[in-house]
């Protein structure tokens, strides 16, 4: 039996291999680091990772902007079996390249990282419209009870009849229908929009099944939960933007591509929309003169790190991902597989076919 080797393109903690690489190691595998990380995801170039992706059974780790899992890292070892994310969106992998390849590719939708997405998104939303930075300032500065300082009531009022805000949720899988059981206790109004689950699931959690144009034009707060692939890219465009309603703000978390970001500073400089609070970026990260920078309290920015809480986090994620490794090189299928028409051609090259006991 062959000594297995994994090549780890974006470890959760790069000083050193890990308590969720531990196992791996113990099992005899080789294991070799890229530069990126969970801190910083520009790393290696394509051209380096090939280098080190040569002979690899297995390539695992968090996010990476400085190059995708191109179709030729993963050529560069016909050995390879599996490539495995800490996160939930693969994005940055050539999924339709690895099912040409044969190899499986699996994602970590652990609890601690959707659910702590869905807990982000609501503070940013109360953030935003409770204006709790705001006022922190203004006390600081020696003011008090400010008038401009006004906050918005998100709940219906039962004892006059006045209806409560509504919030529009674009994608309701894991995190959306998370994020729509924690609005409940409001008494908000919630519509969704997503053309790829389910209608029960709409009813389940209590949503308005709408279109995206109607959630754009009747939100008070639009909120992005979607995976980033070719329909979802620059979902949220100038088109888009200007459906929205001047008071209205908008929450990413998903994906910073899934928003133009030129649109979006121009409908705030505009007064096109009311604010907006983002936790990912077309670039990240996100660069020193990017003019989301200076529009003040018109924007609430996080380096995307929504899912950054103690003992949570990308660490859960990363453990699932090991998981996954392992059994794809004891020749047995994973939990979580993003490509499941790959199981025939994988199957008949490696199952049951053990590089580690």
């Amino acid at each position: 039996m062959g000594k297995a080797k994994v090549f780890v393109f974006a470890p959760d903690r790069p000083d050193r291999v890990g308590d969720t690489l531990d196992r791996l190691v113990a099992a005899g595998c080789e294991i070799i680091q890229g530069s990126a990380s969970w801190d910083t995801p520009q790393g290696n170039s394509e051209s380096e990772m090939v280098t080190m992706a040569r002979g690899a059974d297995a390539l695992m780790g968090t996010s990476i902007r400085s190059s995708p899992i191109t179709r030729r890292i993963m050529e560069a070892s016909d050995r390879l079996r599996i490539v495995a994310k800490y996160t939930i969106g693969v994005d940055d992998v050539d999924v339709a390249a690895a099912t040409d390849l044969g190899i499986i590719v699996t994602h970590a939708p652990t609890e601690a990282n959707w659910g702590g997405v869905a807990e982000g998104t609501v503070a940013m939303m109360l953030t935003l419209l409770k204006k709790v930075r705001e006022r922190d300032r203004a006390m600081k500065e020696g003011k008090w009870r400010d008038p401009a300082l006004q906050g918005t009531y998100l709940g219906s009022r039962l004892q006059d009849g006045a209806k409560g805000i509504t919030v529009g949720i674009v994608g309701l899988g894991r995190i959306g229908r998370r994020l729509a059981e924690l609005l409940q206790p409001w008494r908000v109004r919630i519509l969704a929009c997503d053309p790829y689950v389910e209608r029960a699931r709409f009813t389940l959690h209590n949503v308005i099944e709408c279109d995206l144009d109607t959630l754009l034009a009747q939100s008070d707060v639009v909120t992005l939960h979607v995976t980033l692939n070719e329909s979802t890219r620059r979902l949220i465009d100038r088109r888009a933007l200007a459906k929205m309603r001047p008071t209205a703000v908008l929450i990413n978390t998903s994906r910073g591509a899934v928003v133009d970001e030129a649109a979006l500073v121009e409908a705030l400089e505009k007064g096109q929309i009311a604010g907006a609070a983002l936790d990912v970026f077309e670039q990240e990260p996100l660069a020193p003169a990017s003019p989301l920078r200076r529009l003040g309290d018109k924007v609430l920015l996080s380096a995307h790190m929504v899912t950054a809480n103690r003992e949570s986090g990308i660490r859960p994620g990363a453990i699932m991902a090991a998981k996954c490794v392992e059994a794809a090189l004891r020749g047995e299928l994973p939990d979580s597989i993003v490509n499941p028409e790959v199981l025939p051609r994988w199957q008949q090259r490696f199952i049951r076919k053990a590089l580690i006991g």
